[in-house]
C-alpha cells in the first residue's frame, strides 16, 4: 500500500509545549529521542494509534506527526482496514484514520521506516505547501511561536482544522 502525504505537523520535543517530549524523556515517549527516520506510534483517546516519524540527532526529541495522505496505491486495502470512511478521499484523512488505513499498529513503535515492511520515500522534486497552525494545540504550544502544521494546498485529503478549544490563539 502507498500513501502520499498531504499534511504533517512538526514537534520539537523539550523546547516545544505541544510535544510529547515536553516534559523529558519517558518510556512513552523513549523512540523521540532516538535515531532518525524511526516510528514514534502511541496511543490517543483510548483508541486511536498516530504516527509520528522521529527527525532528530540521538538524544535530542524531535517527531513529525503524520496527519493525512492520498491512498494512491492499496485502495481495496484501505477500504477494507478503514470500512466506515464514506469516501476515498476520507480513508487517510486525519492522523488515526491514516494510521489505520496503512494497518499501523502501536507494537510498530520504533520501527525503522527505512526497512521493510515499510519503504518510505521523499518526493523527486519539492511540494508546494503551506504552514499553519497546529491542530488542537493550545496556549504555548500552539499559534504563532509554532506555525508547524505544513499541507498541500487545496488538497481534499487534507483534514479540517480544528483550533483547540482552550487556544487563545
Amino acid at each position: 500500500m502507498t500513501v502520499r502525504l498531504t499534511e504533517v505537523e512538526a514537534y520539537r520535543g523539550e523546547a516545544d509545549p505541544g510535544s510529547h517530549a515536553f516534559r523529558g524523556r519517558t518510556p512513552r515517549n523513549a523512540v523521540m529521542f532516538g535515531d532518525a527516520g524511526h516510528l514514534y506510534a502511541y496511543f490517543t483517546y483510548g483508541m486511536h494509534v498516530c504516527i509520528n516519524v522521529v527527525c532528530g540527532a540521538p538524544g535530542v526529541a524531535s517527531a513529525v506527526l503524520l496527519r493525512a495522505g492520498e491512498v494512491v496505491d492499496g485502495l481495496e486495502t484501505a477500504r477494507m482496514r478503514r470500512s466506515s470512511a464514506r469516501t476515498d478521499r476520507d480513508l487517510a484523512r486525519g492522523p488515526a484514520r491514516l494510521a489505520s488505513a496503512l494497518g499501523v499498529p502501536l507494537a510498530a513503535n520504533g520501527a525503522d521506516l527505512l526497512a521493510p515492511p515499510f519503504a518510505l520515500r521523499l518526493p523527486d522534486a519539492p511540494v508546494a505547501h503551506l504552514a499553519g497552525l497546529r491542530v488542537g494545540v493550545s496556549g504555548a504550544g500552539g499559534g504563532a511561536r509554532f506555525p508547524w502544521r505544513f499541507r498541500v494546498p487545496d488538497d481534499p485529503t487534507v483534514s479540517a482544522y480544528r483550533r483547540h478549544p482552550k487556544s487563545h490563539d
